[in-house]
């Protein structure tokens, strides 16, 4: 290939990245492009951030002044990344799509052709909306700072549901617009009502969420007890496993654990890129899995193809599923963020709250 026939191969994707943004994306092929004399570094859930060793890649040169590095991808994934100068992150001039990272900093995003955003997190016309409060619960020594904020919702019937127990509750609240989407699966008849205890988390998320029997604690005689008076629940007495539990990351860890301790009361479980190993430690809920012969628990379990916690997910996956009531398990092309969790959260729901005949 000739120096001219780069150029104008280079000056071609610019100018499409311009009017339509980037990435540039021709097939299953996303390129993305930077401007300048000096290109940073590239990072995202395509290299898991960095996370197992990998550095920035170094976008390669393919015209004066213009850099770019070339993605193969399935059709329906969705990506986040971020440029890097100087361990720093500097905007992508050429894509104003951004997300935050739910630490602070922005991420910017694309879809390929074969994805989308759910369209159930806009309410639909006429959709009748549940009752959404806030409480402030003591927590006492169970919990950091004594006391934890959890978001309750009940939805628009009068008959008594199901509880889902929401870990990271201000994520899934706010970010993945839990009470909206539910609210349009019940509205579709593609899930029956099932109320909501959005609980929020603190900075001491990571032990608290660890397997955690003083979470667990709190989650059994403060939040149900302040569920049980604020919202209309089915008994669990008369229908054991009626509720369930749900959660994101290391969430999706103490949600798991939450069903294994006490699947009597939440025996529907929805992981979603579970913890289940940190740093090459293995939490407690594989003993509770392997020692256990029979699982009361029907699972649900998603996990990035992009994203560290994958191998994990399978391996746990292997292990539960000859055990449990049952397992449903989902990779997703996607990585490690509320936006995929939010966007495969309603086949969950479906799974384990669908209207049944």
């Amino acid at each position: 290939m000739t120096r001219t026939t780069r150029e104008t191969r280079a000056e071609a994707l610019l100018r499409r990245a311009r009017a339509e943004g980037a990435p540039v994306i021709e097939g299953g092929r996303a390129t993305l492009l930077w401007r300048g004399r000096t290109a940073p570094g590239l990072i995202g859930d395509f290299i898991h951030w960095g996370r197992e060793g990998q550095a920035p890649v170094a976008p390669r040169r393919i015209g004066p002044s213009l850099w770019a590095h070339t993605l193969e991808l399935p059709p329906d994934a969705y990506i986040e990344y971020a440029w890097l100068r100087d361990g720093r992150r500097v905007p992508d001039p050429l894509n104003p799509r951004v997300t935050g990272n739910g630490l602070g900093e922005l991420n910017h995003f694309f879809y390929m052709p074969g994805a989308a955003p759910t369209p159930l997190v806009r309410r639909a016309r006429g959709v009748p909306a549940g009752a959404l409060t806030r409480a402030v619960l003591p927590a006492g020594r169970l919990q950091a700072g004594g006391r934890r904020t959890v978001h309750f919702y009940q939805p628009p019937t009068p008959d008594p549901c199901p509880l889902l127990v929401v870990f990271d509750g201000q994520d899934y609240l706010r970010r993945a617009r839990l009470p909206v989407l539910v609210d349009n699966l019940i509205a579709q008849g593609r899930i029956q009502p099932v109320a909501l205890a959005l609980i929020e988390n603190s900075r001491a998320r990571l032990i608290e969420y660890a397997c955690s029997e003083a979470t667990l604690a709190f989650l059994l005689y403060v939040v149900l007890p302040a569920a049980r008076a604020r919202l209309n629940l089915i008994d669990a007495a008369e229908q054991p496993g009626v509720h369930g539990v749900l959660g994101a990351s290391l969430g999706g860890l103490m949600a798991l654990y939450t069903g294994l301790r006490v699947p009597h009361l939440f025996g529907r479980v929805l992981s979603q890129s579970g913890a289940f190993v940190i740093e090459g430690h293995p939490f407690v809920v594989w003993d509770l899995i392997r020692y256990e012969p029979r699982l009361p628990i029907r699972l649900w379990m998603d996990v990035g193809r992009y994203e560290w916690l994958l191998d994990a997910n399978r391996r746990l996956r292997a292990l539960v599923e000859p055990k449990a009531a049952g397992v449903t398990y989902r990779e997703i092309n996607a990585g490690h963020n509320y936006t995929a969790w939010r966007d495969d959260l309603p086949h969950g729901l479906e799974t384990l709250f669908g209207r049944r005949p």
